[in-house]
């Protein structure tokens, strides 16, 4: 067993920690909140389960009802999400969005490009997927993202909308391996020494919980399967006391 500490930063009266866990770095801030991030396009954002209800904006309310996830500042729901995102401006003075920009139609050089890689998560690859999570939006918006990047980042935009449908997929329990060398490589042996083999890549990672007295209060906080580059024969624990 490998005891890790991870770093532990103060901002704000708020304690956090961050480490990097395969492709991603994870921030666990004492106040119940954990970021994950894939250093590209991606952030997702967990909670511990005391905030069910009692949040609201942009991300929802966390009340395991999609359908309501839409409520403006003033508690309307709406349909338009325009209306719904100009309602959770920050600042009264900024104006309205009227139009909505749909990227494909301002580059319509790269909507069949987009339409073709981002087809990878209605085919065959994700076929143990599909019954589980509804790939129809998770297509919509790689379509949308891939026609968002047109020089440099293409394929980092392409390969991020597919991870997070690939993401969503291992919460369903369907492991899926989906890159290959010609598809969003990640090339995990370029880490391992010579004639040796430490490292490895995991498509569906690993369960860690992460175990932390703060303010003399037990909490656990249970990190959702990541994929990326792990260590072979390490168990991970992570623990600090406050």
């Amino acid at each position: 067993m490998q005891l890790i500490k991870p770093a532990l930063y103060v901002g704000d009266h708020i304690q956090y920690w961050n480490r990097t866990v395969g492709l991603y770095l994870v921030i666990e801030a004492s106040n119940g909140m954990m970021l994950i991030w894939d250093k590209k396009t991606t952030i997702f954002i967990k909670l511990t389960p005391n905030y069910k209800g009692k949040i609201c904006g942009l991300c929802g309310n966390f009340d395991d009802k999609s359908s309501n996830d839409f409520t403006t500042r003033n508690g309307l729901l709406v349909t338009n999400p325009l209306e719904f995102g100009n309602s959770w401006k920050q600042s009264g003075s900024c104006t309205d969005v009227i139009d909505e920009i749909l990227p494909c139609n301002l580059k319509p050089h790269r909507k069949s490009w987009a339409e073709r890689e981002c087809s990878i998560i209605r085919s065959d690859v994700f076929k143990v997927c599909h019954d589980k999570v509804d790939p129809a939006p998770f297509y919509e918006n790689c379509v949308h993202d891939a026609c968002s990047c047109d020089s440099g980042g293409d394929c980092e935009c392409f390969c991020s909308a597919v991870a997070a449908y690939a993401q969503e997929c291992i919460k369903a329990e369907a492991c899926v391996f989906w890159r290959t060398p010609d598809i969003c490589p990640i090339f995990c042996d370029y880490y391992n020494p010579r004639n040796e083999c430490e490292w490895h890549y995991e498509p569906c990672g690993r369960h860690i919980v992460t175990c932390r007295i703060i303010n003399n209060v037990s909490s656990n906080f249970s990190l959702p399967y990541l994929e990326g580059k792990k260590l072979l024969n390490v168990f991970v624990l992570h623990i600090m006391k406050i």
